[in-house]
């Protein structure tokens, strides 16, 4: 992962959880973290990692708070922290 992928990657943990994150950021996360992405009908997307599969939207704006939760929660059954990418 390259110094901004980490630091999108520490906002995404970030408390209070951060809303000023863009989708083509976080898939710039998942492809450095080795994840296999797939585009899906009607702007989603299915992320693979580490032998767990999400479906998020493809929004051009940036993430709701709930978007990002999703997208925590979906990193953490992962096994992927924070603390593991120091920036």
């Amino acid at each position: 992962m390259n110094h901004h992928q980490r630091k999108i990657l520490h906002s995404v943990f970030a408390h209070p959880i951060n809303a000023n994150l863009e989708m083509k950021d976080i898939s710039a996360v998942f492809n450095g973290l080795g994840a296999e992405t797939e585009t899906r009908t009607k702007n989603r997307v299915a992320v693979k990692l580490q032998g767990r599969e999400t479906t998020l939207h493809l929004a051009n704006h940036t993430l709701t708070r709930a978007e990002v939760t999703e997208v925590r929660k979906f990193l953490e059954a992962c096994g992927v922290t924070a603390e593991a990418f120091p920036v």
